[in-house]
């Protein structure tokens, strides 16, 4: 058995399904497999830059299987606050990151797991790097747009309720003879419109990396009319920009830009060009909550025994990852500033393509 080590465990960014379920894993494998003792930071980076700490240390009581079942993080996160620009009250930002390795060591860690998006994972990585903190990273986001892993945690659980959604919109579009508009999340990828819009028998999915024009999608409609169906699904992703290039956005209460508001666009702009009538359905964060599906379990429970793993061969500053099937471990240098884009020529854009869905226009 290995020297008993203090890790600790950290989520940031955005919340998903199947944070909880890799926590608990890590928790199992560090005590049961290594004799470790885990502490979990709460609220992120925060947790460590905090006077005094906020943290809680694991035992095999709290990691119960009911965590497999829980949304959320029970550490909390946050997505905002860059320790290296920590924005202050009267407006200006502050380096925070020495409180940040300050409190690494106060804590008397020995390493740090830190489950995150590709953002998170590139700042906490330099700040750890800066601080000679050893981190492994676990990806995790709605969006899947970490590179190099399949699957990041809590993509399989959005994609099955944006499926749902697609489901229950199709009969009530039939009833009243008009076209549905689902917009959903995923910034700047559209991982998730295009897979569930096959999965959903959607007619038209729009999604950021390929370019499309509104007589498109009315010749689609149209196309749609003539095979006998009064009603159309459409579905778009948030990050996807107007025809002419312009990203579509709202300002927030704090003054931030968010993508929102596509999907009113084209109603808007849709409604001038076609006889039936449009309705806009954005389905914003019900995509982050709930229990996590099987799949989510899984891959969370592997990534967190693999990453505790890591640890314990000292190979660190790698991420987990997830490829064909199988949990592998990537340099996190590898994954920084590197977005995992749909390819519009993969397999599943050829899919859609090959399903009559109108998806833009995009040449070879």
């Amino acid at each position: 058995m290995s020297k008993s080590k203090r890790i600790g465990i950290l989520t940031s960014g955005g919340d998903c399904a199947g944070l909880n379920a890799a926590l608990r894993a890590v928790v199992h494998r560090a005590i049961r497999g290594y004799g470790w003792r885990v502490f979990g930071i709460r609220d992120g980076s925060l947790g460590l830059m905090n006077r005094p700490l906020d943290y809680c240390e694991f035992d095999l009581s709290v990691a119960s299987g009911e965590m497999l079942r829980m949304g959320g993080t029970i550490l909390g996160t946050i997505n905002k606050g860059d320790p290296f620009a920590y924005p202050m009250p009267d407006g200006t930002t502050k380096d925070r990151s020495a409180e940040f390795v300050e409190g690494y060591k106060e804590l008397g860690l020995d390493a740090l797991i830190v489950i995150g998006g590709d953002g998170s994972m590139r700042i906490l990585n330099k700040l750890c790097k800066q601080g000679g903190v050893p981190m492994v990273g676990i990806p995790k986001t709605i969006d899947n747009d970490v590179a190099h892993t399949d699957y990041a945690i809590g993509y399989v659980t959005a994609l099955g309720v944006a499926t749902e959604a697609i489901d229950r919109l199709a009969p009530t579009a039939a009833s009243h003879h008009r076209v549905m508009i689902l917009e959903l999340m995923g910034r700047d990828v559209g991982h998730i419109a295009l897979s569930s819009g096959i999965g959903g028998g959607a007619d038209v999915i729009l999604i950021p990396e390929i370019p499309y024009s509104l007589e498109g999608i009315v010749a689609k409609l149209a196309e749609v009319n003539q095979e006998g169906r009064n009603h159309a699904l459409v579905v778009v992703a948030e990050g996807c920009k107007t025809e002419t290039g312009l990203p579509v956005t709202q300002v927030q209460a704090d003054g931030e830009f968010r993508y929102g508001g596509i999907g009113q666009y084209l109603a808007a702009r849709l409604g001038k060009m076609i006889e039936a009538e449009t309705r806009v359905t954005v389905l914003g964060h019900v995509q982050r909550g709930g229990t996590p599906g099987m799949r989510d379990r899984l891959v969370a429970s592997a990534f967190g025994v693999h990453a505790v793993d890591l640890i314990a061969q000292g190979k660190m500053d790698r991420m987990v990852a997830w490829q064909h099937g199988q949990v592998v471990d990537v340099p996190l240098s590898e994954i920084a500033g590197i977005t995992r884009a749909v390819d519009p020529f993969g397999t599943i854009a050829h899919t859609a393509r090959g399903l009559g869905i109108y998806i833009g226009e995009m040449k070879a």
